[in-house]
């Protein structure tokens, strides 16, 4: 347990992001599994790799895969 007020203060903080984060990522898998317009996945993963949620890279992968899927 944290012993300094600014520790006291920093596990409160790290407790309120990752209630945050796990909403957003959340949030995420639940329009990937469940939406079929394509626009509407597209800015999921952008606003998903904007915040941190997954990495741009994957971002780029997800997508390109989609489209791959989507021509077919």
């Amino acid at each position: 347990m944290p012993r300094t007020k600014t520790a006291k203060k920093e596990l409160r903080k790290n407790a309120r992001r990752r209630k945050r984060n796990t909403v957003k990522r959340n949030d995420f898998k639940k329009v990937l599994k469940t939406s079929t317009d394509l626009k509407k996945i597209y800015q999921a993963i952008d606003k998903a790799a904007k915040a941190g949620i997954i990495k741009n890279n994957k971002a780029s992968r997800l997508k390109s895969r989609l489209a791959k899927r989507k021509i077919k």
